[in-house]
């Protein structure tokens, strides 16, 4: 089976929307299997991401930007970790904390874009993520893949969990720090040089006949088992991350406490609008029922005033009637 091929399709079914991902990835596998019976049953497989890594993946494809400023920030991370560097990790955290926030508000309106909205825990699962991506090069590699399965998560210690969690892990790209070293140059027999000069069996410069090949480990493993350069003892590096913690953790605690009294305050604000509200509420009730009174007044002036209107009319017509009569009264004694 053809993994870059597997690679491809992957790609533009994780940029699918995500309500249409089975129904892409059942015509995809039609089609795969219609030239390679392997490749179409690989991408039956392919699983469909939860929403959190669907976010990601979106972020990935819309915002690569933002992308890119993580990415940065977690090479100078490791950098100032390597080198103790403790005020330079504090500083790095904060703006991570920054950049965070706002790559997670860039997930939101992406995401909004697709029809969509992300829950709280959803948007803390993408920030977990995105954290992930600038504690090592093993996860900065599956999240920028946009294949992403399940959202990452890691402990800003150890290297983040990479099982599982992105789909065709054996065709993600590796950076040139993270390249295997050339195997050529190792020695493959163990001995060392003093052993080599030894008089004895001669060297093997091949493989053994028949022995199987060393397996191929996919990218991804030697993303992560890359043997890294000498750095500092790990309870300095720790003592120098710990520092960090803390400074962050008090930054943290600070801001808590910001946010708690604006929330007193706040409250304090809701209870008087309260308040007003039940006021403003007992005179609309008191205005209605005035209303409601007036309302039934003007009926009943209305009726009484239709009632004087048809008594005046018939008082006019009994005063032409009577004056008629007068008249012909006058006529008729004139006559006499």
């Amino acid at each position: 089976m053809d993994e870059e091929a597997l690679a491809g399709i992957a790609n533009g079914l994780y940029a699918c929307p995500l309500d249409d991902f089975v129904a892409a990835r059942t015509a995809a596998a039609k089609e795969a299997a219609g030239q390679d019976k392997g490749l179409g049953a690989a991408v039956r497989g392919l699983a469909k991401p939860s929403v959190g890594a669907w976010a990601v993946n979106m972020l990935v494809l819309h915002r690569p930007d933002v992308l890119d400023e993580l990415t940065d920030l977690g090479s100078r991370m490791r950098a100032a970790q390597a080198s103790l560097d403790a005020p330079a990790l504090r500083d790095l955290g904060r703006e991570r904390r920054t950049l965070l926030a706002s790559a997670v508000d860039a997930a939101r309106a992406v995401v909004r874009d697709q029809g969509r909205q992300l829950s709280d825990t959803i948007a803390g699962d993408v920030e977990e993520t995105l954290r992930a991506l600038t504690g090592d090069e093993g996860a900065a590699a599956a999240v920028r893949s946009g294949r992403l399965v399940k959202t990452l998560s890691a402990d800003g210690v150890s290297a983040a969990d990479l099982d599982g969690t992105v789909a065709v892990p054996g065709a993600l790209p590796i950076t040139p720090a993270a390249t295997p070293p050339v195997l050529a140059s190792v020695p493959t027999s163990g001995k060392t040089d003093a052993d080599k000069s030894r008089p004895g069996k001669k060297q093997r410069t091949t493989p053994e006949a028949g022995s199987p090949p060393r397996p191929t480990k996919p990218r991804l493993e030697a993303v992560r088992q890359t043997p890294r350069q000498a750095s500092p003892p790990l309870l300095e590096r720790a003592r120098a991350a710990l520092e960090a913690a803390e400074e962050e953790a008090s930054e943290a605690a600070g801001h808590a406490v910001d946010l708690q009294a604006e929330a007193e305050q706040t409250a304090g604000q809701i209870a008087g609008l309260q308040e007003e509200t039940a006021d403003l509420r007992s005179r609309l009730k008191t205005a209605e029922a005035e209303l409601d009174q007036s309302k039934k007044r003007l009926a009943a002036i209305s009726a009484e005033a239709k009632q004087a209107a048809r008594a005046a009319d018939k008082a006019a017509r009994a005063a032409v009637l009577a004056q008629e009569r007068v008249l012909r009264l006058d006529r008729r004694e004139a006559g006499t």
